[in-house]
């Protein structure tokens, strides 16, 4: 059984910076991409918008079909061994994106990279969870979300610095970073004894998971091409549907399911999760709108359009830490609500004050602060809330779903925002972009209310 070794503050911080690399790594192939997607297109040939939003949606479908079966075999073989595994997967794809001749070798590049990262989440929480002392766990989980922050900061800053030399940076710079990581972490992660299992692990479930999440994204994906009411898009529809059934009936029967359903009972574990699923589809939407309205309609540089974002996720970091206290004092729910309703505003600030013209300080930078705000308070209060209440032997799995729901969200985010923009040009373009930040807001406001439904709880847990 995987057990609890709460390690020293000093070997404590070790491990905490090997796990902070594979996480950055994990989240700063999300943000960096974004920003250098226009030159990837230029560069195969004019790629369309729909082909290219797969570098995105390649990497988060994966990923998010990833996440609980490894974070399923982290608890079987030891978060240690998956992690250092994760890495060493994410390295090579990296290098394999770099030099990938064709747009669609690209995404198959970005698949197995997303397979990397889908190991090194769950594992690298896991090894957080299982290393720090119970009354740390919930401070730890916050500094995890924060360095997921800090790498939403830097990745469109270092997306746009790395494409001024070469787009094939955003993915070389990973190697020296995993490398170090693995080596590091090969003395210093501590080992925890492999959990026995009674049965094999559900590689039918998995697949069912993975297939469902990517018949959903491809429906969402092409449905400004197929049309809504098309039979590619109902079909791929019904086969999502038929797909995710049928891996919530195999999860309640099998021994040894990807996703044990008795997580979902946990406290705050439904609520939590929904929010985040919910919250993480406008996020994306947020943050892809960001991008392509300073390059698409300002025309300005991927730099930057880096250095313009940059301001927004900066704010996370900060308020991840920060928002410990009024979380205690408050609870999750409402913390998150109310990051959830100062996300919407920034939102609506750009249905206000955005035009054609270009206007940064009163028009953009408001709108990062304020969705940079929203999701420093949104975040790590419901990935927090979400495990709090796991048991030792499920820290990997249980991390997984919640993580898991944040990337289908990303996913969807991304299809929705490609299917609003569409084909669109001129008066139609900024009209398309309006209509994807009304729904953006109208998301987050979802997202708010999922989250008063997330109970407290009791005294001592609020303690830790």
């Amino acid at each position: 059984m995987s057990t609890a070794v709460p390690l020293r503050a000093a070997r404590f911080g070790v491990v905490l910076g090997v796990v902070s690399a594979g996480v950055a790594m994990s989240n700063l192939d999300v943000f960096i991409v974004n920003v250098a997607l226009p030159d990837v297109g230029a560069h195969y040939n004019g790629a369309s918008l729909a082909s290219l939003s797969w570098i995105l949606n390649a990497y988060a479908v994966v990923y998010a079909a990833s996440l609980i079966p490894a974070g399923g075999l982290a608890d079987r073989i030891g978060p240690r061994r998956a992690y250092l595994a994760g890495l060493a997967v994410f390295v090579l794809a990296s290098v394999a994106c770099a030099l990938a001749p064709t747009v669609w070798t690209l995404v198959a590049a970005r698949i197995v990279q997303a397979v990397g990262a889908g190991l090194l989440i769950p594992s690298s929480l896991g090894i957080l969870l299982i290393a720090a002392p119970p009354e740390r766990r919930l401070g730890a989980v916050r500094t995890w979300s924060a360095i997921s922050g800090l790498a939403a900061a830097f990745g469109p800053l270092a997306g746009g610095l790395l494409t001024e030399l070469d787009w094939r940076w955003i993915f070389l710079v990973n190697v020296p970073i995993g490398v170090a990581a693995w080596a590091v972490g090969l003395r210093s992660v501590p080992a925890t004894p492999a959990r026995t299992a009674s049965a094999r692990a559900d590689v039918l479930g998995a697949a069912a998971l993975t297939g469902g999440i990517a018949l959903l994204s491809l429906a969402v994906v092409r449905s400004e091409d197929w049309g809504w009411a098309s039979s590619p898009v109902l079909g791929c529809l019904a086969g999502s549907a038929l797909a995710l059934v049928f891996f919530v009936v195999r999860s309640a029967r099998h021994p040894s399911p990807v996703l044990p359903l008795s997580l979902l009972r946990l406290p705050a574990m439904p609520f939590a999760t929904l929010a985040n699923l919910v919250f993480a589809v406008a996020f994306a939407m947020m943050l892809l709108s960001a991008v392509l309205w300073s390059q698409d309609v300002w025309h300005w540089s991927p730099l930057a359009t880096g250095l313009a974002i940059a301001p927004g996720p900066l704010m996370v970091p900060i308020l991840a830490i920060g928002a410990g206290p009024f979380t205690r004092r408050y609870g999750a729910g409402a913390v998150s609500a109310f990051g959830c309703v100062v996300f919407a505003l920034g939102i609506g600030w750009w249905t206000l004050a955005l035009d054609t013209r270009p206007e940064y300080v009163t028009g953009l930078l408001p709108g990062m602060l304020l969705t940079g705000i929203g999701v420093g308070l949104t975040v790590p209060t419901l990935v927090g809330a979400a495990v709090s209440a796991l048991p030792p032997t499920s820290f990997s799995t249980g991390s997984a779903v919640v993580t898991m729901a944040r990337q289908v969200g990303s996913v969807l985010g991304v299809a929705v925002l490609v299917a609003v923009l569409g084909n669109s040009h001129g008066a139609d373009r900024i009209t398309a972009f309006d209509h994807g930040w009304w729904l953006t807001l109208a998301l987050g406001l979802v997202a708010a209310v999922l989250c008063l439904a997330i109970p407290r709880p009791s005294p001592a847990k609020e303690k830790q």
